[in-house]
């Protein structure tokens, strides 16, 4: 009995693989590189799974190899970048997954902006960003105004995103975007003040469960660097009651009924404003501190539903565990990725901290201003997601991760 995994998060692999196999399913893992895959692959037992390199973005050649898969009962796709490519498999064999049309919408953010708005859920509409001309510019302003936020529909990382603040601000950055490759079209948003966060939440049957909620740190403005998170964060009773009811209202309102997702949202002086919907688990260390802060495996919760089973994380009583935080390590420079310095302290350190490697020697990182610049990720925990926010702080500025020039 196989369950096939679509690419999967850079973390997380090795949960996902005990999860099969408490659930008596074997995971079948497709991926272009598996090399990607490294530091979970290698600590798993020889033959835990089964791994078949193949190019993933051709989807024809994808459905070939489902039709030779042996007992295939599900189909995980946690990616964004093969979310709708994972839907549309899923439906063409029959098996257990969300309509791709809602995945599709989902995907849009400039739609997922308007349908909220449309159910009371923003005080913000979106309005499409055709290019830099008078017109379009107007427009802009108009129905949008300033502050806002432009950035790609289909985007992801944090890439592609321009704070306007004012009107020289917005001619500058129509020009940078129309310079840009984007995934989906260029609109605009209203900027909304105040601390960022994400919702971790699982849906099963249009009622949503709020596993917690995980703080964002991110860089000064005007960019939207990632850069901190720690899970949970303590929240009053009352408001975090309050938060799973507007979520549940907030994914029914874009007709996701089922499943993870990572609901990025800015707590404002006037309440929470929803940035992004993201229909999947939450990506770098997020499932690695849900599974220990809750207690629990959640990838298993993954695995029932791509089986079409009710989650039983959906009702579960979560015995918890040490609170968690995690920092983003970027070089000083871009260049040539050639290690990192430090590591040797991180054992005298207090929160058992670990680094997580994304990059290899080698690799070149070109950009530092979004998520694409990252090394890797130091972990650490505690009793709270203050004291382990400051645990992995301190572990972070023992480290240094070291690039040199290109071809130097």
């Amino acid at each position: 009995m196989t369950v096939v995994c679509l690419e999967s998060l850079t973390f997380g692999l090795g949960h996902l693989v005990r999860a099969a196999d408490r659930l008596g399913e074997r995971l079948l893992l497709l991926t272009r590189d598996p090399a990607y895959y490294a530091y979970e692959l290698d600590r798993l037992p020889a033959g835990a799974l089964d791994v078949v390199e193949i190019d993933t973005f051709d989807v024809e050649r994808v459905a070939e190899l489902l039709e030779r898969t042996p007992e295939l009962r599900g189909l995980i796709s946690s990616t964004d970048t093969w979310t709708l490519a994972g839907a549309d498999l899923a439906d063409r064999f029959a098996l257990p997954g969300l309509d791709p049309g809602v995945l599709r919408f989902t995907r849009d953010k400039a739609a997922v902006r308007n349908r909220l708005h449309e159910a009371g859920l923003t005080r913000g509409r979106a309005a499409e960003a055709a290019g830099p001309d008078a017109e379009a510019r107007e427009l802009l302003l108009k129905e949008v105004g300033l502050p806002a936020v432009l950035k790609d529909t289909a985007g992801t990382g944090s890439q592609n995103v321009w704070l306007v603040r004012d009107e020289r601000e917005l001619d500058r950055s129509l020009r940078d975007a129309a310079e840009q490759p984007l995934k989906g079209r260029l609109f605009a948003e209203p900027y909304f003040g105040g601390p960022v966060y994400s919702a971790e939440t699982l849906t099963w049957a249009g009622r949503t469960r709020l596993l917690g909620v995980s703080s964002r740190l991110m860089s000064a403005e005007p960019r939207f660097r990632e850069e901190i998170t720690a899970f949970p964060v303590a929240f009053p009773e009352a408001h975090e009651a309050s938060l799973e009811r507007w979520l549940d209202e907030v994914l029914a309102a874009i007709g996701y009924t089922d499943r993870f997702a990572h609901v990025e949202f800015v707590l404002t002086r006037d309440g929470p404003e929803v940035v992004e919907v993201n229909p999947r688990i939450g990506g770098a260390l997020v499932g690695e501190g849900l599974c220990r802060a809750l207690g629990v495996n959640v990838y298993e919760a993954m695995i029932e539903a791509a089986l079409g089973r009710r989650p039983r994380l959906m009702d579960t009583a979560l015995p918890g565990g040490p609170a968690v935080a995690f920092v983003l390590g970027y070089p000083a420079e871009p260049g040539v990725f050639t290690g990192v310095a430090g590591l040797d302290r991180l054992a005298d350190l207090p929160g058992s901290p670990a680094w997580y490697p994304v990059r290899q020697v080698g690799d070149t990182i070109e950009h530092l201003a979004d998520s694409r610049g990252y090394a890797g990720i130091v972990y650490a925990e505690a009793e709270t997601a203050e004291l382990a926010t400051h645990r992995a702080v301190a572990a972070a500025n023992a480290l240094r991760v070291l690039t040199e020039p290109s071809g130097g």
